[in-house]
């Protein structure tokens, strides 16, 4: 029997849709996660009033979804940076991470956050890549005793050099993971911004597979699962025989094919190729 995984959807493929509607629709195509892009919630996600944060919580859990965590961290409000040499905007935007941390506990327990968020740490005001990632790291470690004490997992999401100068593979940011030295900061996996990585996926996956608490599916060019000739089988074989506890969480970045078909085309994709492993 294949290894059992879970399934999630990032809902920004949602974006417009009414909250409960597109709970409805994931859950319908099959998955039982649903990992929330906060800007799809409210401009600013930090005012989202504890009874709204109650609502969709409930809506998840009467449609049949687990929560499973935030993504996309920054997109709104306009203007956050967290690694430039403003000391004051660079304090407002780890407050907005802080904020964020809270947001994530309240609608569902051991979330995770995946921090990409590429114009908002790369290197700006004259900072070097060495002294953007210096700041990054820095701010990750102190909102890493936030996220612990609310049973929130920090995740730094290696980026592709087109994207950002800061933290830009696998091991760097496995690296930075062990320098802060915390459980509630960690690392994931996502196809796409694996693009510039040297070695095959399944190595690195196999290499940092304890620190590996998520994992992002896409094709190499953005599009949803089935739209390239992205093999995701060694990938999830290695996941397979490690283990792998977390979620596989389909994040496209192309929309114009229309929610529905994203989601029912990735996962009976994604279902296809871990049907095919040897496992």
């Amino acid at each position: 029997m294949s290894f059992r995984f879970r399934h999630s959807i990032c809902n920004e493929v949602y974006k417009g849709w009414d909250f409960r509607a597109a709970c409805q629709s994931i859950r319908k195509a099959g998955y039982t996660g649903i990992e929330i892009a906060p800007f799809t919630l409210a401009y600013d996600p930090c005012t989202i009033t504890p009874a709204e944060r109650r609502e969709y919580k409930a809506i998840m859990a009467g449609e049949g979804l687990e929560f499973v965590g935030l993504h996309w961290l920054m997109v709104s409000p306009a203007g956050l940076h967290v690694t430039t040499p403003d000391h004051s905007l660079r304090a407002r935007s780890w407050a907005h991470i802080h904020d964020l941390i809270d947001l994530c506990a309240d609608l569902g327990p051991n979330g995770v956050m995946i921090f990409g968020s590429p114009k908002q740490r790369t290197s700006t005001g004259g900072l070097s890549p060495q002294q953007a990632t210096a700041h990054y790291v820095n701010g990750l470690a102190t909102a890493g005793h936030w996220a612990a004490q609310r049973g929130v997992t920090l995740l730094i999401e290696a980026l592709p050099s087109n994207d950002t100068d800061v933290v830009l593979s696998l091991d760097e940011a496995a690296h930075w993971v062990a320098q802060i030295g915390n459980p509630a900061v960690q690392t994931m996996f996502d196809s796409h911004n694996a693009i510039l990585e040297t070695e095959p996926h399944a190595t690195l996956v196999d290499r940092h597979f304890p620190l590996i608490r998520h994992v992002h599916v896409n094709e190499l060019d953005g599009k949803h699962p089935s739209r390239g000739d992205y093999d995701f089988k060694p990938v999830l074989a290695t996941l397979a025989a490690r283990g792998y506890q977390g979620w596989i969480s389909l994040e496209a970045f192309d929309f114009s094919f229309g929610a529905e078909t994203i989601a029912n085309e990735s996962i009976r994709h994604m279902e296809t190729q871990i049907g095919a492993l040897a496992i």
